[in-house]
This record gives structure tokens, C-alpha cells and sequence, in this order.
């Protein structure tokens, strides 16, 4: 079984406040999440027998890869017998493609497709929105994944999702050189602008089309609340913003409207 696990770029993303869940706290976002077909990881379950659970093609130690913790997660939750027998049998290959630390959801993206993947070839007996909330404990960026949709608005801590109805856009991409932490990026956020953040910020783009929103402003900072602090942790972003650019999530990649759009 292949399957491919797809980029996604923020059309916007504004911080809303921060939220206490399961003893932890997170930032809370409205944004709109968008698929990008055209950039894309591939995940393949492969016949050989394992010892134990066996990741390919990933430079991760296994206990740090989120395809693992998506797998660990599926067991804890289900205690379906099945799925370890599977992976005794089988090896999971991934084809990377998707830039590590570049806004994209390219891990979130893996462990979304690997459990849609392991739901079908076991016949997990879990419904899309239990899958989605087992995909929230992992990663804020697993749910949208699951659900599979072209756009989608995200708020709360990721874990709702509202799929929005549009044509998708043609996407260009450039990702520099830069490896982002999402962790010290939102750290930035919260010592240098989490005090302004609005409880209503990005609600009426909400309502707008991703073409109209992108059309509406040239300001990357004014779409993405993460930019100006992805800048004071890697200043050296500015060296790569170009007119007509957008910044998606917490950084590193630009993107922009093909011109054939």
C-alpha cells in the first residue's frame, strides 16, 4: 500500500490567545489551512518481516518520529491486536520531499496519511473524527491532515476544522535553507506579542475566499502573526522575502500566487 502525504501552506494564520488542555498550555489560532498537491512525501508499507516497528527512508531515531508516536497512539487507543501484527510483517517506507522545519506540516502531514493508511489496511473500526482527536494528541497540524480536505478553516489549539469550500490555488513555493523550531518560534510569540493578540483576529478572513484574502494585502506580517517572530529567531529571513510572497506557519517557506492563477 502507497500513499501520497501531502504539503500544506497557512493562506493566513493569526494567534488568538492561549488555552489550557490535558495540563498543558497552547496558543490558540484562526487560520486557513490549504493543501498543496503538487508538493508531496509518499508512505509505503512494505512486506518484510520485523522485529519491531520499522521506519525507512527517515534520519529520525525512532522514539522522536511522529509517524512512531502516531503508531503508539493508534495501539493505546485502540488495543486493536491487529495493527501490531501487521507491523510485524510489514515496514513502513517513507519518500521524503517536504522540507523539514518549513511551515509546510510535513511530519503532521506523515502521521495523518500513515494512520488513514493503517485504518484501511486494518479495518480500524474509528471513525474520521476519533481519529482526528487521537491525531490532536500528537500534533496540532494531524487533524486537518485526517480529515483530507483541499481548505479547510483551523482554529482552537488545530483540533477544529471546517472545511471551506474552493477552488484550489496555484501554489508556488520557495523554501530557503533555514531550518524553523516551531517551539522557539511560538516562544517568541508569547514573550513579544502575545499581549496584543485579539480573541476575533482572523475572523473575517474566515469568510473570504484564500484567492480574495492573498489579493487583499502584499504585508506578510499582516497575513501570518508567526513571521515577525520567526525574524527575531532567524533574522536572516528577511534576506529571502520577496514582493508578492507569503509566509506559511511557522516558517521557513514563501509562497505566492502562480502567475497563471
Amino acid at each position: 500500500m502507497k500513499s501520497k502525504s501531502y504539503a500544506k501552506v497557512n493562506i493566513f494564520l493569526k494567534i488568538t490567545g492561549t488555552k489550557e488542555h490535558n495540563g498543558s498550555t497552547y496558543h490558540t489560532l484562526n487560520s486557513r489551512f490549504m493543501l498543496v498537491k503538487n508538493l508531496y512525501d509518499t508512505i509505503e508499507f512494505v512486506p518484510q518481516k520485523c522485529d519491531s516497528f520499522t521506519i525507512e527512508g527517515l534520519d529520525i531515531p525512532k522514539e522522536q518520529n511522529i509517524i512512531y508516536k502516531a503508531y503508539k497512539a493508534l495501539n493505546a487507543h485502540t488495543g486493536d491486536l491487529d495493527i501490531i501484527e501487521f507491523f510485524y510483517n510489514h515496514k513502513v517506507v517513507v519518500k521524503k520531499n517536504i522540507p523539514f522545519g518549513a511551515g509546510l506540516g510535513g511530519g503532521s502531514s506523515n502521521a495523518a496519511t500513515f494512520m488513514n493508511m493503517v485504518k484501511e489496511v486494518c479495518n480500524l473500526q474509528v471513525s474520521t473524527e476519533a481519529l482526528a482527536n487521537i491525531g490532536a494528541t500528537i500534533g496540532a497540524d494531524v487533524p486537518f491532515f485526517i480529515y483530507g480536505y483541499n481548505s479547510a478553516n483551523v482554529s482552537g489549539f488545530g483540533e477544529i476544522i471546517e472545511e471551506f469550500e474552493e477552488e484550489p490555488l496555484n501554489l508556488e513555493i520557495f523554501t530557503p535553507d533555514i531550518h524553523c523550531n516551531t517551539a522557539l518560534v511560538y516562544k517568541a510569540f508569547k514573550e513579544n506579542y502575545l499581549k496584543d493578540a485579539k480573541l476575533n483576529a482572523g475572523a473575517s478572513y474566515m469568510l473570504n475566499s484564500s484567492l480574495d484574502i492573498l489579493k487583499s494585502t502584499t504585508d506578510a506580517t499582516k497575513l501570518n502573526d508567526l513571521y515577525k517572530a520567526s525574524l527575531l529567531i532567524y533574522p536572516e529571513l528577511k534576506e529571502y522575502e520577496k514582493e508578492g510572497y507569503y509566509f506559511s506557519g511557522s516558517g521557513s517557506s514563501f509562497f505566492k500566487i502562480n502567475s497563471k492563477t
